[in-house]
């Protein structure tokens, strides 16, 4: 009967263990997480104003068109949900970001050449049929209640490339109680990037 009982004990004692280590595991990769994205605005943020998209927006189950361009999400993801019913994050926008970033880093002078050879330079960077996931909220650093962080996994099945962007919306109008889904239909975009 001891030795039962003993093989139970342990039995439960690895249970817990393994339990303390999951959970340990996670805290520590939010951290990582975290420390990723203040690098990233450490490093890259550039304050900007963005316009909302000014076409028509389409919402249906799990994709958004914005005109003619596709983005897909998932409709339980309630931070994506709303950025993407406000037009604050669209297609066109990410086209334009990723030609830009291009210009900017690209010291190649026959590529740039090249790129300016073209009858629509932007079709190279085209977004189109992508998705939008995983949306978090992330430490700004600051406590400035206009302002809030976020990241949110982007991938292009198209060119099988997976990404994160972050992005940062400011609400002038921002109460400390307000509701994320409030904040964000009050709120511009500021800056985005990956």
């Amino acid at each position: 009967m001891k030795s039962n009982t003993t093989v139970m004990k342990n039995k439960c004692m690895m249970i817990v263990f393994i339990l303390l280590s999951l959970c340990f595991y996670a805290q520590k990769t939010q951290i990582v997480n975290d420390i990723k994205a203040a690098e990233h605005f450490k490093n890259h943020y550039k304050k900007k104003n963005y316009q909302r998209f000014s076409g028509k927006i389409n919402m249906q189950e799990k994709a958004v068109v914005f005109d003619n361009k596709t983005v897909y999400y998932d409709n339980k993801d309630k931070i994506i949900t709303s950025v993407l019913k406000q037009g604050l994050i669209y297609p066109q926008l990410l086209t334009d970001y990723q030609m830009q970033k291009f210009l900017d880093e690209n010291t190649d002078k026959t590529q740039r050449r090249f790129l300016k050879l073209q009858k629509d330079p932007r079709a190279a960077f085209d977004v189109n049929n992508i998705e939008l996931s995983d949306a978090s909220e992330i430490s700004s650093g600051t406590k400035n209640i206009k302002v809030k962080r976020f990241k949110t996994d982007f991938r292009d099945h198209r060119l099988k490339i997976n990404s994160v962007y972050y992005f940062e919306l400011i609400n002038n109008a921002a109460a400390k109680e307000m509701p994320l889904e409030t904040f964000i239909e009050g709120s511009k975009l500021s800056y985005i990037g990956n």
